[in-house]
C-alpha cells in the first residue's frame, strides 16, 4: 500500500525542505514554503535496469534541416528569436499583467495559420469565446488556428502527439497547467516543472515549437522555479509602461541566436504593430536646445538605437540629496557624479539629481556614461548641448574615456537620422565616420567639458 510523505517546496527558488519554516534558507524569501505530498511505495526498487543510449555521428546530421526556421511575418519577433522559430524548440515569454503577451502570441498564431502552417492556442485563463472576441477585435477571425481551453498537461501532450504536422503550440499560461499524478495545486513548483517537462517532451518528439506564457513576480522575474528557464531554449521578456503606447520584446536567453536583442512594438486599437525604426520613435517628441538633455547612440544586441537622456540637477533642502533614476543603474550614476565632482570640479554635492531615459527604455551598457555626463553638465550650467550631436563612451574612475564596441554602427545610425556631430572616446583603429557626420575625440572628461564650453 502506498504511503504519503510531505515535503515543503519554496515557490521562489524551488528549494526543498523536510519541514516548514517562515524563511527559505536557500533564497531568503519569507512565507514561500508550501507543503506538497509525495506518494511512496514500500519495497519499490530504487535501481532500474539501464539501457544503452544510441549515439549518432555529428557528421551525419542534416545541417540543412537543422537550420530550417519558421518565419512568423513579424520581423521584430523574428529578430529577437534569431531569425524565426526553430522546430522542436521551447520558448518562454514573461511580462507584467496587461502588457500584451496574449495579444502578441494570438497575432503570431493567426499569422502563421494564415501562412498555411498548423498552429494551436491553448488557454488556461480564458474561454474559447473570449479568445475569439480578441481575435475579432484584432481582425484575425478568419485565421486557420486551433483553439482550446484546457489545463491538464497530460491531455495536451497526448493531443500534440496525435496531431500530425503541428508547427506551433502556445500555452497561456504555464502556471495554470497541472499533471494529475501530483498532489499539489497548479502554479506550485512541482506542477510547473512537471507540466513544462511533459509538454516540452511531447513537442520535441513531434518537432513542433512550443511557446509558454509565464507570470512574473512583483520584482519583474518569471514566477515559479528557476529551473523552468533552464528547460526552455529561449527566454523573452515583454517590457514597457502601460501608460506608453510602445512595448519592447527583449531576449535574455537564446540557444539559437544572439541574446540581448530587442524588438519594438507599438500598441494600437488593432493590436501590436511592429516599429521598424525605433530611434525615430524614441526621439519623436524631442525638443532641441533644452538644457539637461543629450542623445545617446546605444546598441541593443546588434541593433543601434538612439535615445534621449534627460537630467535635472536642482538645489536640495535635504540632508541627503535625492538620486532618482529611471531606466539606468543607480550605482553607476553615483560613480559618475563622484568622478565629475572629484576629477572635474562639477558642483553636484548638496543637489538633487533626477535622471530619466526617455520612453521608458532601460539602458544597461556602460557606453551611456558620456551621454549621462553631458546631460548632467548641461543641467548644472543651464546651457543646452550642441544641436544635432550624439554622445557615447565609457567613463573610468580616473575620468578617462574608454572606447566602446561597434562605434561605426552607432555613427551610421546617427547619420541616418540627420545628426551632424558625434562625441566619443579616441578610437584604437582607424574608423572612418559616415558621410555627413563629424567626430570629436576627447581623451578625458576635463577635455570633454572644455570642448563643450567652446561649443555652447
Amino acid at each position: 500500500m502506498a504511503r504519503s510523505a510531505s515535503q515543503y517546496h519554496c515557490q521562489s527558488c524551488g528549494a526543498v525542505s523536510p519541514k516548514w519554516a517562515g524563511k527559505c534558507d536557500a533564497c531568503g524569501g519569507w512565507n514561500t514554503l508550501v507543503e506538497e505530498r509525495i506518494e511512496q511505495i514500500p519495497g519499490q526498487a530504487k535501481r532500474k535496469t539501464a539501457k544503452t543510449v544510441e549515439l549518432k555521428l555529428l557528421s551525419a546530421t542534416n545541417a540543412e534541416g537543422a537550420c530550417k526556421r519558421h518565419l512568423t511575418d513579424i520581423e521584430e519577433f523574428d529578430r529577437v528569436t534569431g531569425g524565426g522559430l526553430v522546430p522542436g524548440s521551447a520558448v518562454l515569454i514573461g511580462g507584467d499583467p496587461g502588457i500584451g503577451k496574449s495579444t502578441l502570441l494570438l497575432q503570431l498564431v493567426c499569422k502563421l495559420g494564415l501562412a498555411g502552417q498548423k498552429t494551436a492556442y491553448i488557454t488556461g485563463e480564458e474561454s474559447v469565446e473570449q479568445v475569439r472576441m480578441r481575435a475579432l477585435r484584432l481582425g484575425l477571425q478568419n485565421a486557420e488556428a486551433g483553439l482550446a481551453a484546457a489545463t491538464n498537461a497530460a491531455d495536451i501532450a497526448e493531443t500534440v502527439r496525435n496531431t500530425p504536422d503541428l508547427d506551433l503550440l502556445v500555452i497561456d499560461s504555464i502556471q495554470t497547467m497541472f499533471v494529475p499524478g501530483l498532489d499539489s495545486a497548479p502554479g506550485t513548483v512541482s506542477q510547473v516543472r512537471a507540466s513544462a517537462h511533459e509538454l516540452i517532451r511531447a513537442t520535441k518528439s513531434s518537432q513542433a515549437t512550443i511557446i509558454f506564457v509565464g507570470h512574473v513576480t512583483k520584482d519583474g522575474l518569471i514566477a515559479g522555479p528557476r529551473v523552468l528557464e533552464h528547460m526552455v531554449d529561449c527566454v523573452l521578456y515583454f517590457e514597457g509602461d502601460r501608460s506608453h503606447h510602445f512595448r519592447i520584446l527583449r531576449g535574455v536567453k537564446n540557444r539559437f541566436g544572439a541574446t540581448d536583442e530587442i524588438g519594438v512594438f507599438e500598441m494600437s486599437e488593432t493590436g501590436l504593430q511592429q516599429v521598424s525604426n525605433p530611434s525615430e520613435l524614441f526621439l519623436g517628441d524631442r525638443q532641441n536646445r533644452v538644457a539637461g538633455t543629450a542623445v545617446f547612440a546605444g546598441l541593443e544586441g546588434t541593433r543601434p538605437l538612439l535615445v534621449e537622456i534627460e537630467a535635472l540637477v536642482a538645489p536640495s533642502t535635504l540632508a541627503t540629496p535625492r538620486r532618482n533614476v529611471v531606466g539606468w543603474d543607480t550605482g553607476r550614476l553615483a560613480m559618475l557624479t563622484a568622478v565629475l565632482e572629484t576629477r572635474c570640479g562639477v558642483p553636484l554635492s548638496g543637489r538633487d539629481i533626477f535622471l530619466n531615459i526617455a520612453g521608458g527604455l532601460r539602458i544597461q551598457e556602460p557606453a551611456a556614461d558620456l551621454a549621462v555626463a553631458a546631460a548632467l553638465i548641461s543641467s548644472v550650467t543651464v546651457k543646452p548641448l550642441p544641436a544635432r550631436t550624439v554622445f557615447f563612451g565609457e567613463v573610468a574612475l580616473s575620468a578617462e574615456l574608454r572606447q566602446v564596441a561597434q562605434a561605426e554602427t552607432r555613427l551610421k545610425e546617427a547619420a541616418k537620422l540627420g545628426f551632424e556631430q558625434a562625441m566619443l572616446p579616441r578610437l584604437r583603429n582607424k574608423t572612418k565616420p559616415p558621410q555627413g557626420i563629424s567626430i570629436c575625440l576627447p581623451a578625458n572628461l576635463s577635455e570633454f567639458i572644455d570642448i563643450l564650453d567652446g561649443m555652447t
